[in-house]
Order: C-alpha cells, then sequence, then structure tokens
C-alpha cells in the first residue's frame, strides 16, 4: 500500500512540475531573414566569395596555362630548363592553392569577414531570444531551424515574430 501511495505521489510531483515548464519554439532562419543587415552581409560575403572565386580561378588558368606552353614545347627543352619549368609551375600551383587558403581556409578572410559582418547580428538575435525567456520564465527555447529532431510544434509557441519585434523589425 505504501508503494502505491509513493507511486501516485510522485506521478503527482512530475505531471505538476511537467504543467509548470514552459517551451517555446523560435525560427532563427525566419529571423534572420527578417533582418535586412543580415541579408545585406549575406550579399557582401557572396560578393567577396565570388571575387575570391574569380581570382583563385585566374591563378589556376595561368598556372594551366604554364603547363600546356611546357608540354608543347618540352621536346625542345634541356633537362635543366625542363626542371626549372616544372618549378616554376608547382610554385605557381602552390601560391594558387595558398591563395586559397588564405580567403577560404578556415581563419581565412572570407571566415573573418563572416565573423565581423554576420556575428553581430546573431548576438543581437541570441540576447533578444534569452531576455524574452526570462521575461516570460520559458523553461526551453528549441530552434525549428536547426536539424535537432524537432518533429513537430504547435504554431502559437512560435515566438519568432516577438523576437523580430523586439529588435526592431517587422514581417
Amino acid at each position: 500500500m505504501k508503494k502505491i501511495l509513493s507511486l501516485i505521489a510522485m506521478a503527482f510531483v512530475a505531471v505538476v512540475s511537467a504543467n509548470a515548464q514552459k517551451f517555446v519554439f523560435v525560427d532563427t532562419e525566419y529571423i534572420l531573414k527578417n533582418i535586412p543587415a543580415y541579408e545585406s552581409a549575406n550579399e557582401q560575403l557572396s560578393t567577396l566569395s565570388q571575387k575570391y572565386e574569380a581570382e583563385i580561378k585566374a591563378k589556376m588558368q595561368e598556372v594551366e596555362q604554364l603547363y600546356e606552353t611546357y608540354r608543347t614545347e618540352s621536346v625542345f627543352l634541356t633537362t635543366e630548363m625542363k626542371v626549372k619549368k616544372e618549378n616554376e609551375i608547382v610554385e605557381k600551383e602552390k601560391m594558387a592553392k595558398k591563395l586559397q587558403q588564405s580567403y577560404f581556409g578556415q581563419d581565412g578572410e572570407l571566415y573573418k569577414q563572416r565573423e565581423v559582418l554576420i556575428r553581430p547580428i546573431q548576438d543581437q538575435v541570441y540576447n533578444a531570444i534569452s531576455a524574452i525567456a526570462k521575461e516570460k520564465n520559458y523553461s526551453a527555447i528549441f530552434d525549428k531551424s536547426s536539424n535537432i529532431g524537432l518533429m513537430y510544434s504547435e504554431s502559437n509557441m512560435d515566438i519568432s515574430d516577438q523576437v523580430l519585434s523586439r529588435l526592431g523589425y517587422s514581417k
């Protein structure tokens, strides 16, 4: 009998605790797409990326052209001249790859620009979400735009418009 009463009491406490928690959902992708500064930053990054890609492509075409010239002229070159031309081609290719790494690598220019342009906006969104969560006493906020396993959410639980409003934007 004591076991049954203790099980009922534990179930009651679990139900009361579960009802006290508030869970809501937010769509950060939706929020960011409705912030003009974010869209502008993305456009700037895209333009910069295209510029870098064109520069690297030009360098790689230069390497290709040197190689083609080498292939056609190799019959007429001495062994010493061949080695010199081969080294020149290899060096140009290394330089192109180094340039590519400096632009698109982990700490490359594109990454740095992304940090400068996008990070402040993401921080603003995070701070607005945190402020709303504290004000409204939410236990958890799940991001619908990330694929962490959320399969369904009620639309009335989405506070994305509130976050945009807090940031001074409207949809």
